[in-house]
């Protein structure tokens, strides 16, 4: 543990560095998180003339900039990274180094978080101050809770990622699977249509997966549909499923690099 806290700054300032030396990457895969942009025209249209269930058109402004922050600051491509490198044989490097792989792939990542912040979040922020800021969280209590809750879904997308990843182990290609979370992803989250608007049998189901405290727990919060009490006991939730994916994780990881060592990868 002490090492990993050593080396952390090294490798957040190496991720940084590679982030820009691949900026066009990063941008293209900015790109891809802009769906709130579209999905906020077409409800703000069905919402001109009059609230659609609860919802107008301020609220769907609020919630669909608050999804834009929160994706941007939440999502991760380590899954592709280490599909790559299990495929390649790249892995191997990276178990030769004295600190767990899940700490350099985490520091690649948050190593990007600003300029994803820089890019995309001023714009956001000011679209919601201005056309949204009454239904915006004021209560400081709130607010320290949105922030615990961007933590949360952070660490809980990220090894959820981790484990869709690590599959590579035994599959040719995780990526399959990784595309039937993200359409499963896309409407369990609440990123396509708030989790208010589905039918109520998937509400059920959305309330009693993880999906949602990836994204819809801390855009709730932000935008005031989620407050107090009720939005303190969401976020101990989502941690509890962050621990469970953390724990998840590193069990699943250590079978398969006992699998990789064992093929002379």
């Amino acid at each position: 543990m002490r090492r990993t806290a050593r080396a952390m700054p090294a490798l957040l300032r190496i991720g940084f560095a590679e982030t820009v030396a691949y900026r066009a990457e990063f941008v293209i895969w900015m790109l891809t998180t802009t769906m709130p942009l579209v999905m906020l025209g077409l409800w703000t249209s069905v919402a001109a003339e009059a609230p659609f269930r609860g919802f107008g058109q301020r609220d769907f402004v609020a919630y669909y900039l608050a999804t834009l922050i929160v994706r941007n600051v939440t999502s991760s491509w380590v899954v592709w990274q280490i599909n790559e490198e299990i495929r390649q044989g790249n892995l191997s490097m990276r178990l030769l180094r004295p600190i767990h792989p899940f700490a350099s792939y985490a520091a690649t990542h948050l190593s990007a978080v600003p300029l994803r912040t820089l890019i995309a979040i001023p714009m956001a922020v000011v679209l919601l101050v201005t056309s949204a800021r009454d239904v915006l969280a004021t209560s400081p209590v709130d607010l320290a809770l949105f922030g615990v809750s961007l933590i949360g879904a952070w660490v809980l997308t990220f090894f959820v990622l981790v484990t869709i990843g690590t599959l590579a182990f035994w599959v040719d290609r995780s990526m399959g699977l990784f595309d039937v979370y993200m359409g499963v992803f896309a409407v369990l989250s609440g990123y396509l249509i708030p989790l208010a608007l589905l039918p109520g049998w998937m509400q059920d189901v959305a309330a009693h997966a993880p999906f949602r405290y990836m994204l819809s727990v801390p855009v709730e919060i932000l935008i005031g549909r989620l407050h107090g009490a009720d939005a303190a006991w969401q976020v101990v939730t989502q941690l509890a499923w962050a621990t469970a994916a953390v724990l998840g994780a590193r069990a699943l990881w250590k079978v398969g690099v006992r699998r990789y060592e064992a093929y002379g990868a």
